[in-house]
């Protein structure tokens, strides 16, 4: 999510690095060539539209609002850890102190501090954690409670003894691998007192819906039919794992996961095919980044320890971290949370058959 005036120039240098991805150059508004710069890298469409669609303008408004001088140069990998890499460089050379980043892979993510720190700039982990480099901050969701609210989701509602199916996300990210590991946390015991089966499970690189949808097929090919719920990590495998059902009879009878409350999730939630998904305040996500983003370019530790109170580790070390509470939303709930927090609207959600059983 970055700014404005260099768009030409940073066009020029995509061009020149033979990248394809999305990319924007701002200025959080009309400040000259002496502000802060910061970098906002996000790692993929397919793994969620919503980097694009809010994660980016929420922070891009956030830096506005804390510097009205900064510049914002906003960049989508669109699925690969090289690119993600040439971007942070691009960045680098264009004068970044901060590098926001929500790596495509953990280990990429490496790549991009060991650039930054020689460079003499600060980098923040967004929405995904980083393996084998210290990044300055951390700033994400409590990603391991999002497959225990999903987990614990199917085990209060199935009935004893029903059939559940994994398609997990892209366990090379750390979202997804701390997706996978909350919903073993809570589904593996019930496994193994047999309150619940586990019929087939899959991983899917990039988070993928055509290799879920291909994962959902063989699984249902492998149980003859018979599932009673789904674990799908987001809201995208979930569309997927429904497309799957469908084409069976199966949609609607089926218990299935999701995440990221996006409108179409929402939609197949209050017609039924979907069952839940896990809301994140991205507002309050961004928000959050960019204020530490401001004060790291400004060097203001006080204020980098006040905005992550908490300490997080990985295989490297330990780092500051903001860690925020994800939601569980069904269609019991939509109105008192997406709705009630505007992250979303009754028009854009209650359309199509859902409109004749909205809930809002």
């Amino acid at each position: 999510m970055k700014r404005r005036t260099w768009a030409i120039a940073g066009i020029l240098l995509a061009s020149a690095l033979g990248l394809t991805a999305c990319s924007t150059t701002s200025p959080a508004a009309g400040g000259d060539d002496k502000g802060t710069t910061i970098a906002f890298l996000m790692p993929c469409s397919t793994c969620a539209d919503r980097f694009e669609s809010k994660d980016k303008p929420y922070f891009e408004e956030a830096v506005k609002k804390l510097d009205p001088s900064a510049k914002v140069i906003a960049n989508n990998a669109q699925g690969s850890a090289k690119t993600q890499l040439q971007q942070a460089e691009a960045a680098l050379t264009n004068g970044a102190k901060v590098i926001v980043v929500s790596p495509f892979t953990a280990q990429a993510g490496a790549s991009i501090v060991a650039k930054a720190k020689a460079a003499g700039a600060k980098v923040i982990a967004y929405d995904g954690g980083i393996d084998g480099a210290i990044p300055d901050a951390y700033v994400s969701f409590q990603n391991e409670k999002v497959g225990e609210l999903q987990g614990q989701y199917l085990l209060d509602t199935l009935k004893p003894g029903s059939t559940v199916a994994m398609i997990n996300g892209d366990i090379t990210s750390a979202p997804g691998q701390a997706f996978k590991a909350g919903a073993h946390k809570i589904l593996d015991p019930a496994f193994k007192d047999g309150r619940l089966k586990l019929g087939y499970e899959s991983d899917t690189a990039g988070f993928d819906p055509a290799t879920g949808q291909r994962s959902m097929e063989q699984g249902l090919t492998a149980m003859g039919d018979k599932v009673d719920g789904v674990i799908a990590p987001n809201d995208g495998l979930a569309n997927a794992v429904i497309t799957a059902l469908t084409a069976r009879g199966l949609n609607g009878k089926v218990l299935v996961t999701g995440q990221d409350a996006t409108d179409p999730g929402l939609t197949s939630i209050i017609v039924g095919d979907q069952s839940m998904t896990v809301y994140k305040s991205i507002r309050d996500e961004a928000t959050a980044a960019a204020k530490l983003a401001v004060a790291l370019a400004q060097g203001d530790k006080a204020e980098v320890k006040k905005l992550a109170p908490t300490t997080s580790k990985n295989d490297t070390g330990s780092f500051p971290s903001l860690l925020l509470d994800p939601v569980a939303v069904t269609k019991d709930n939509i109105k008192d949370t997406v709705i009630k927090d505007g992250f979303t609207t009754k028009a854009k959600i209650c359309v199509g058959a859902a409109a004749a059983v909205c809930p809002v």
